[in-house]
This record gives structure tokens, sequence and C-alpha cells, in this order.
């Protein structure tokens, strides 16, 4: 079975079994419409692949950890794409929730996700009272203040931030709490795994900048061109178009140096590299340089 199929059954198991029987079917709807509309996983695959390295004794802990990882990832994106932050149509391709259940409906489902990443900990964490502790105060760590998620939006709404520190928050905080949970639910110590996750979280901010400049709506699944629009802080801004893109290809290096020794060291390299072709197609990069290569010789002829 691949991580990703995996993480699929994973999540509509720990879905429905949080959901239950009885809940207002718009707001149901409007959670699956949050979760189960595309994505590529990414960290609860990372969860995943991590655990196996590790040794995976406790794989059903493993399944809720990277569930509750992707149910906050989710979670974050609803809130982050209501009006009140970037006010966006479209999500993974999709209507975004607010505009295909209402903005009551998408804060609810923020709301209801964020506890559902908590339920479904709970529910695999009993017998190991121990692992699920340590698995609860990582993933809070990831989402909460000072350097969580919501820290990372936060930021967007003073006047000023640090560059590296509101991309660590934003998106590489909870890629640390997703490589670190596949080694707490294993059993094993985390912190030589969090480089992993810092790296990798820095390089998907890094990559989203780039893509938000080159106008990828198809790639980013959402309106481009929303980090001027929003005065957000933004590598490509930063360091320029071609600086960006050497400071991601840089990021996805030290991600692949930073995986301990292990028996699927190889296997996680690849999943790096995959990752990185996804994010920035070497074929986009090329077609930039070729674009802006052609106004240059237009602009000097």
């Amino acid at each position: 079975m691949s991580l990703l199929t995996r993480a699929e059954a994973a999540l509509k198991l720990h879905f429905d079994a949080a959901a239950g029987n009885g809940a207002p079917q718009r707001l149901q709807a409007a959670m699956k419409h949050a979760v189960f509309s595309g994505g590529a996983r990414i960290r609860p695959q990372l969860c995943m692949a991590v655990a196996t390295a590790c040794g995976d004794d406790a794989p059903e802990l493993t399944n809720a950890a990277a569930v509750a990882l992707e149910f906050m990832h989710c979670a974050s994106l609803v809130h982050d794409d209501m009006p009140t932050f970037d006010n966006a149509d479209f999500r993974r391709g999709q209507p975004t929730v607010h505009k295909a259940f209402s903005e009551p409906l998408a804060l609810l489902t923020g709301d209801g996700l964020i506890v559902m990443a908590y339920q479904a900990l709970l529910q695999a964490g009993r017998p190991y009272p121990d692992r699920l502790i340590e698995l609860m105060d990582n993933l809070s760590k990831g989402v909460g203040l000072p350097n969580g998620i919501v820290a990372g939006q936060a930021w967007e709404c003073e006047t000023t931030a640090d560059l590296g520190q509101y991309q660590r928050a934003k998106t590489g905080a909870l890629f640390v709490s997703a490589t670190c949970a596949g080694a707490i639910a294993s059993g094993q110590a985390h912190a030589p795994w969090a480089p992993l996750g810092a790296y990798l979280g820095e390089a998907y901010q890094v990559a989203d900048d780039i893509r938000d400049v080159l106008g990828d709506v198809a790639s980013l699944g959402k309106p481009a061109g929303q980090d001027v629009l929003n005065a957000r802080p933004s590598s490509a801004q930063a360091l320029g178009l071609e600086g960006a893109i050497h400071h991601f290809d840089g990021l996805i290096a030290k991600a692949g140096e930073s995986i301990p020794d292990c028996n699927c060291r190889d296997m996680l390299k690849q999943l790096v590299l995959r990752e990185s072709e996804r994010l920035v197609p070497k074929s986009m990069c090329e077609d930039y340089r070729k674009q802006a290569a052609l106004v240059k010789a237009v602009k000097w002829a």
C-alpha cells in the first residue's frame, strides 16, 4: 500500500468515526468538502514515512497522528481562505468552503476540524498514554503560540514581520510536527527528525511564493498574485524570483541531507525529490527563464 493510499484510507476512517450520526448535514458536507477535495497529503505521508523508518510498531497510532495533522492543515486552509484573510474563491481547484457553503459554515468547519484532529489522536492513543501526551503536545506546538501556524497567520496582521520567522511559523511548524509525529508514534526520539520537517516546510512556503509570482494557478489550485495584493511577506519579493528558486533548491538539498541514517533513507530522499519537482517543476523555471530572456532581448533590440 502506498503512503498516499494509506493516508486517504485513514482520513476517511477517522472522519466518519468522529462525525458520527446526527450531525448537521450542511456542516458535515462542508467539512467533507474541506478534507476530501484533493490535496497532496504530504504532511500525513511524511508522518507515515518517518514512522516506517522508526519501526512503525503502532500503525493505528501513526495513522491517527497523520490524520490529525491533515485535519489541522485543512482547518487552517478554510480559515485562511475566508474574506477576513485572503478572500479566495478557489482552493485545490474547487470553490472554497465559504463560497460553497457560506461564511458561518466555513468558520464552523475550521473549528470542527481542529476538534476532530484531537479526537482522532484520543481514539487511537489510549493504549499508548505516554506517546499520546507527547503527540498532543507536538501537534499543539505546530498549531499554537508562539511559533505554530496560528502565529504564522497572525504575522500577516502585523505591520512588519521577519520573513524567516513568518515562513517557519506559517508553513514550517506543521511540517516539523509531521516528521516528529512519525517518530513519537513509533516510540522513538523525535529530535533527529525535526530538521527534515523544518527544511521541507520552509521549501513549501518558498515554492508557494514562487508559483504565486509566476501565476501558476493550475498547480496552486487557487488565485495567483495574492502576496502582492495582500501585502504579505514573500521570498520572491525579498530575494527576487531567481534568488527564490535558488533558495528553494538549497532547502530541498538540505532536507535530503538532514534525513537520519535508517533503512528507509533512500525512500525518504525520493519522497523529498518527488515533492520538489511537483512544487517547482524544472520545466516551469525554464519557461520563465526563456520568457525573461526574450523580454530582455526585445527591450535591448
